[in-house]
């Protein structure tokens, strides 16, 4: 199976359960607060439909194709002002839509320079992108409701990687380890990884380290929550499902400090 063609599926999976969730919401479950501040539920879905439909149609030519995201507060305005099954249906048609602009794209397509929300990359790229802000949000959604997760397979393994491409960034950042340290990222839960960070000038990932200044074992989806700042450190923290071994202070630091999106 091709990478565009995985991708593809990804997004296909996150779609049919975000489809899933929103289509069993009534009443009162629109307006709960999601993880995004700022968002209900209703928002969330909303803001989803909204991103794509701004994409569809769009094929960059190369990376200097400007995005079309200024399209996307009329779209989200419209869809704010739908009644939630109105805007689940809107979701459906959008999201079968694209899956069907998407799978008759060519590999090429999917390799070819394109802006993205993290800089100059791929279409491909931006496409995983958008597959981990879907997953995500699901979860900012069914959390709040109360409503269980699966938070394995590949899907989630795809939205992990986004994560994981930026823990240099993160270790040398966010948490500030210092020249000469190094961290090691054990995730386990429904994902298991083990990723290795050391920082000599500059903080990056490297294949193993093994006397790591700092571990830090982390839940899966206590991780993800953390590095998009969706939750408060101090939760997973005082459940067990973030801890730390090694250097104390450093690792006391870094559970708290991992979040670099939202």
């Amino acid at each position: 199976m091709s990478d565009p063609q995985i991708i593809i599926d990804n997004l296909k999976t996150c779609w049919a359960s975000c489809r899933e969730l929103y289509g069993s919401l009534d009443g009162d479950q629109w307006d709960v607060g999601s993880h995004c501040p700022d968002w209900t539920v209703k928002g969330v879905l909303a803001h989803q439909v909204s991103v794509e439909q701004a994409l569809s149609g769009w094929i960059p030519e190369s990376v200097e194709t400007p995005h079309p995201f200024g399209e996307i507060a009329d779209f989200f305005t419209a869809a704010m002002a739908m009644e939630g099954p109105a805007l689940v249906a809107l979701a459906d048609e959008t999201w079968a839509a694209r899956a069907a602009q998407l799978e008759a794209l060519d590999d090429e397509v999917f390799a070819r320079g394109s802006v993205t929300p993290v800089g100059p990359g791929t279409y491909g790229r931006f496409m995983a992108i958008r597959e981990f802000d879907h997953w995500m949000h699901e979860r900012d959604c069914r959390t709040p409701l109360g409503l269980p997760t699966n938070n394995g397979g590949p899907a989630a393994e795809m939205a992990m990687t986004e994560v994981h491409l930026s823990v240099g960034y993160i270790a040398g950042k966010k948490v500030g380890l210092a020249d000469g340290a190094s961290m090691h990222f054990e995730i386990t839960g429904a994902i298991e990884r083990d990723i290795y960070v050391a920082v000599d000038g500059r903080a990056g990932e490297v294949d193993h380290v093994e006397n790591p200044t700092v571990t830090l074992h982390c839940d899966s989806m206590a991780f993800m929550d953390l590095t998009c700042g969706r939750i408060d450190p101090e939760v997973p923290i005082a459940a067990g499902l973030v801890s730390w071994s090694g250097d104390e202070q450093i690792g006391a630091h870094a559970a708290r400090n991992l979040r670099f999106t939202m």
